[in-house]
């Protein structure tokens, strides 16, 4: 992947898809961080429609590690893995609070030895919710970046250094979105829609089926 094909390969994907956010709701830093604890190997979406009932009940962290962790299953029971990921959100409450006197930590070292928290999400935690130069590679990051031709790796975080390495830092954040989005609407794990593809010419997969 050269410089120059990977900037006329963000441009595309740009004029595509605008500049996409992230789509989990949340209000602070706090339900940032349970929003992406909840959000492994599930939807977003699905994310959302239990995190405002959660929220409600448990409005901060310090409500959270008090929690009944019953009730805290009930209320996210219908996203996957629903039983670890309610006694993570509860421990890494109480972890924060004990460990961190309140307060959500604003370095990665710190955030990956939180409950529920590994690269992936603590690299989206410091972007989103702290505005830090953090690239977070998910599945559809892995796949795209692996496709396109930026890397042919398996391993995710040869992918993270392959996109920080090429990538100004200033497009990190965008970037991640963009191939997210990429990912969900064209560049899906089955039938990629290659021939609707916008970048479909600067793509080692998509030019050569054309």
């Amino acid at each position: 992947m050269t410089k120059d094909r990977s900037i006329k390969i963000i441009k595309e994907l740009q004029n595509y898809y605008g500049q996409p956010k992230i789509e989990l709701r949340f209000k602070n830093i706090y339900e940032l961080v349970i929003s992406v604890v909840l959000s492994a190997q599930t939807t977003d979406k699905q994310v959302n429609s239990v995190s405002g009932e959660l929220f409600n009940r448990y409005p901060d962290l310090k409500s959270l590690a008090d929690a009944d962790l019953s009730d805290v299953e009930d209320i996210i029971r219908s996203i996957g893995l629903y039983k670890s990921k309610a006694r993570y959100i509860v421990n890494l409450s109480k972890e924060v609070i004990n460990n961190h006197k309140g307060e959500i930590p604003d370095n990665f070292k710190e955030l990956i030895k939180l409950t529920g928290i590994g690269r992936k999400s603590a690299n989206v935690i410091l972007s989103v919710g702290f505005g830090c130069s953090a690239f977070a590679v998910d599945t559809h990051v892995h796949r795209v970046a692996n496709r396109i031709g930026y890397i042919n790796s398996n391993n995710r975080y040869d992918v993270e250094m392959a996109m920080t390495t090429i990538l100004p830092e200033k497009d990190w954040v965008k970037v991640h979105q963009l191939f997210i989005s990429h990912g969900r609407e064209l560049c899906k794990a089955r039938n990629p829609s290659c021939f609707d593809c916008p970048i479909r010419l600067y793509c080692d997969v998509g030019n050569n089926i054309l």
